[in-house]
């Protein structure tokens, strides 16, 4: 497993629209969103939503699981690099 794993929306602005040369806003129309949220996902600022993720998927663009997959393996990289947080084991009560 990678380390660092891309953000999906970098995997989207760089494999998928620059090869299309779809600008942000024809993208947007295409899948039915804002500019503004498709370009907050494009310049990872959010992440890719179920929703979205099925869009892409209805747009012959991947599948959605793989971009939540995608999405997920991020968000933990991200979590795990801000430190392991401070719990206890959760054992049965005796």
């Amino acid at each position: 497993m990678m380390k660092n794993p891309v953000h999906p929306g970098e995997v989207l602005r760089e494999d998928v629209l620059a090869q299309l040369e779809l600008s942000v806003s024809e993208a947007a129309a295409r899948l039915g969103i804002s500019r503004v949220t498709l370009s907050r996902v494009l310049h990872c600022h959010s992440g890719i939503s179920p929703n979205l993720a099925v869009r892409l998927e209805e747009a012959g663009v991947g599948t959605a699981r793989a971009w939540l997959s995608m999405q997920i393996a991020h968000d933990l990289a991200a979590e795990r690099a801000r430190g392991v947080p401070d719990v206890q084991h959760l054992d049965p009560v005796a």
